[in-house]
């Protein structure tokens, strides 16, 4: 009968202390803590969710020349000879913003490479390693959802042309 008493007290201690714990912890709530300090909340981000609202995609013909024409007017960005409308975006796209750089051309190469230097902000990305170009496909799908498609390039250089197609 002791031993069913030990055993008894064994086993209902630590049960009691989480009850008396628990119990505490409820009535002494305090406020929950924001794992976001303030200055975090307030920032702007320039990556947006993908949309619903997306026009169907033209397959209009342009030139690389004729993309230079749209940096002020409207911007345009060729990825994979797709040519996206970003003039939505012109906070990011606008003239003397982060992302301009890709406007009114084809940057491939540049956002395959992560780089915003005017010298990568060309089409052809054929030099490229296997995980840059995986970051480019990846800018390609992420414009594929959030901006409407309005053309293709038509003169790309071969190289270019080929990878594309693939």
């Amino acid at each position: 009968m002791f031993l069913v008493v030990i055993y008894g007290l064994v086993l209902a201690l630590p049960l009691l202390y989480l009850v008396q714990q628990r119990t505490l912890s409820s009535s002494h709530q305090s406020p929950p803590v924001d794992s976001k300090p303030e200055e975090k909340k307030s920032l702007k981000t320039i990556m947006q969710p993908p949309r619903d609202d997306l026009d169907p995609p033209k397959d209009d013909p342009f030139t690389l020349d004729q993309l230079k024409e749209f940096d002020w007017l409207r911007q345009f960005e060729a990825d994979l000879c797709t040519v996206f409308d970003v003039t939505r975006k012109s906070d990011v796209y606008g003239p003397g913003k982060s992302y301009n750089i890709f406007a009114g051309r084809d940057g491939s190469k540049g956002l395959g490479m992560s780089s915003l230097n005017p010298e990568d902000a060309v089409p052809d990305y054929s030099d490229l390693p296997e995980n840059e170009k995986n970051v480019l496909n990846d800018w390609f799908l992420f414009f594929q959802k959030r901006y409407n498609i309005v053309g293709r390039v038509t003169d790309m250089p071969t190289s270019v042309s080929n990878l594309a197609n693939l």
